[in-house]
């Protein structure tokens, strides 16, 4: 028997069917993940369920005595409490009974005979459902709970009043986590969790949770760790595939390519069938036309075929950006202080030395707070670092993704904010590797190659979700022909299908078959899927004040493969002794290099025409006709590496003097 069902859902607002027909069960301890494109329906499924919104027609039914919790995508919560009291409030009726308990106590020093009989059952009574309620260990499971979602226990004293949006949200989740419901709804639990804070998570519903569990994530992770049946809402409609969120994904394929093969086939009768009406309408088969005719009307109006919702399959056309140099940007020493209230310091980093060269993808992982989107902004030339230098390699042409969406008209269209966001950089730079302006239609293209068709590419942008706004601004980034993309929690908004999508146009799969982007990444993320991916490098923050580096994706340095990019310390040696005075008579002049002649543009002209011969010295060997003639390939390999000799001394030159 199913915990909580609804069957026969029916919902629209104005003449918009969000849903029709929807019926769902859970049953007792199952997990189910509800997944579908943004304004599909998903969080009103969710509250019609919880009992919060009423349907305009369908049931929902609750097993006897079932206790539900729901997490909003933004709760409220109790004012005039610290960030603890308001946790422990999941426990409000097991204090209620220990009240109770207490009262039992204090009336047995008093009582006798027949009352005392009746107060000692009392106090067996309240203590059994004491115990089965949490008993005496509640404190343990509240501070569990706080650390494992990221709160310290220095912040337990907050008022919920001064917690950000984000903390609040996190508080809510605790509070739902320890209530211990039969059903637990959740509406985006993960949107404000950091990497440590989703695994937890995930760990928490797989092995501790005893309930059942209907979850609305946009985080695969967490999907495919948690998910034991996957729901999708398309069209108004429920969809269920048993099995986890990968077998869902290879299920879906399969159903909606027989959905597409059988639709195709009935456009083509019902095309040959037109064509034959059409041909004999006039002439003296008319009558039998007209009867065919009919019976098509009719066969149309009855079909329940249609095209699959699907993804849009064609690519955009995004100009190439100019190449940069062979390294892009170096950090040395770079470290980040902030003096807190209580006087001590807070240290986000420390003594960082970061080398990211040219088409290198870096992630930048780690809890919230720690320092991960000051870093890029050091990076960025943003924000001033306590010490250290950060330098830039040349030809740079950076897009940044941040946070803020600020610069967005919420006036204009999808296609023209890509049209202007291209025009205003082209205006502010010089030289002929601007940016290419967009027409209408490169636009069009471009918009629907993140999703936007039909009615959304002429909505206006102050209309749009989080998630569409997002989407505006990376396809609005990558129109502007940037050699280094710099993104700032590019998935927060985004739903699955937006996420996959914009995945696979960063993918290096996808740009060495000519994809959309083939320059140097550095994103952050909390999205492993994303970060696994399309990284090579990582950047690790550890919330303590501790920064890592290591060598490969995200999987690699879960599972202990990735390797750290700074060289070991050497083993310490007997100190040689000190070097002869010198000679007396002047001192010696510093050796200079020989381009120390050469002003800064030359060098930089310098430096792009060794790139390019460089690029067409790698092109010869891309031929696999070249490998055919060994001593032809070693005179080809010999010129690369005298280029890259030379290349390498005028950059460091040129890093010397900016």
């Amino acid at each position: 028997m199913p915990v909580l069902a609804v069957s026969n859902l029916q919902l629209s607002y104005g003449d918009d069917i969000i849903l029709e027909g929807c019926s769902l069960s859970v049953e007792a301890r199952e997990r189910v993940a509800i997944v579908g494109p943004n304004g599909t329906g998903k969080s009103s499924l969710l509250k019609i369920m919880a009992g919060v919104q009423q349907a305009d027609a369908g049931e929902v039914s609750l097993q006897r005595n079932a206790r539900i919790a729901y997490l909003a995508q933004d709760p409220v919560v109790e004012r005039g409490v610290t960030l603890r009291q308001h946790a422990a409030g999941a426990f409000e009726e097991l204090a209620r009974l220990h009240e109770r308990l207490e009262s039992v106590f204090h009336k047995l020093g008093e009582a006798s005979g027949d009352a005392l009989q009746k107060l000692l059952g009392e106090q067996a009574r309240l203590e059994a459902e004491i115990q089965a309620a949490g008993g005496y260990a509640i404190d343990h499971r509240i501070d569990e709970v706080l650390h494992g979602l990221g709160f310290r226990d220095a912040q337990f004293g907050i008022p919920v009043e001064k917690l950000s949006g984000g903390q609040r949200a996190r508080l809510a989740l605790a509070r739902a986590l320890l209530t211990e419901p039969d059903v637990l709804l959740m509406d985006e639990p993960t949107n404000h969790l950091d990497v440590h804070g989703r695994i937890w998570l995930e760990d928490f519903l797989v092995d501790t949770f005893k309930g059942a569990v209907v979850v609305i994530a946009h985080d695969r992770s967490v999907l495919s760790r948690v998910a034991q049946r996957v729901v999708e809402l398309e069209r108004g409609r429920v969809i269920s595939y048993p099995g986890g969120y990968v077998a869902f994904r290879t299920l879906r394929a399969d159903r909606l390519q027989t959905q597409l093969e059988a639709w195709e086939r009935q456009q083509t009768k019902f095309r040959q069938e037109q064509a034959f009406i059409d041909k004999y309408r006039a002439g003296q088969r008319s009558k039998q036309a007209k009867g065919r005719e009919s019976r098509l009307e009719r066969a149309r109006e009855s079909s329940t075929l249609e095209r699959p919702v699907e993804l849009a399959v064609f690519k955009p056309s995004v100009p190439p950006a100019p190449r940069t140099g062979d390294i892009v940007v170096k950090a040395t020493g770079l470290t980040m202080h902030y003096p807190r209230e209580d006087g001590s310091m807070l240290r986000l980093f420390e003594d960082l030395d970061i080398t990211i060269s040219r088409g290198e993808r870096w992630g930048i992982v780690g809890p919230n707070g720690a320092g991960k989107s000051t870093l890029i902004e050091c990076l960025l030339h943003k924000r001033e670092p306590t010490a250290g230098v950060v330098k830039h390699g040349a030809g740079l042409k950076v897009g940044y993704f941040s946070q803020s969406r600020s610069d967005m008209d919420p006036e204009t269209t999808v296609p023209r904010h890509i049209q202007r966001t291209v025009a205003r950089l082209a205006d502010a730079e010089e030289g002929s590797d601007k940016p290419k302006l967009l027409n209408e239609q490169e636009s069009r293209d471009l918009a629907g190659a993140f999703l936007f068709s039909g009615d959304r590419q002429e909505a206006l942008l102050g209309d749009m979700s989080g998630g569409e706004r997002a989407r505006a601004a990376l396809a609005a980034l990558l129109a502007c022909a940037r050699n280094v993309l710099v993104l700032d929690e590019p998935t927060n908004h985004l739903d699955i299908p937006s996420a996959e999508r914009l995945e696979a146009m960063l993918a290096r799969s996808e740009a060495k078959k000519g994809g959309t982007f083939d320059g140097t990444l550095i994103v952050v993320s909390h999205d492993r899927t994303l970060v696994d991916a399309v990284c090579d490098h990582l950047i690790v923050f550890d919330g303590e004040g501790g920064v890592s580096l290591h060598l490969g994706g995200w999987s690699d340095w879960l599972n202990g493969d990735a390797r750290g990019l700074t060289a070991p310390e050497p083993v310490k040696q007997a100190a040689p002794p000190p070097p002869p005075p010198p000679p007396p008579g002047p001192k010696p002049k510093a050796t200079k290099s020989k381009y120390s002649w050469m002003p800064v543009e030359a060098l930089e002209t310098k430096i792009q025409e060794l790139e390019g011969e460089v690029g067409r010295v790698d092109s010869q060997l891309d031929d696999p006709e070249i490998w055919k003639d060994a001593v032809r390939a070693a005179e080809i390999n010999a010129r690369r590496d005298e280029l890259k000799a030379e290349l390498d001394a005028l950059e460091t030159e040129w890093l010397g003097r900016v």
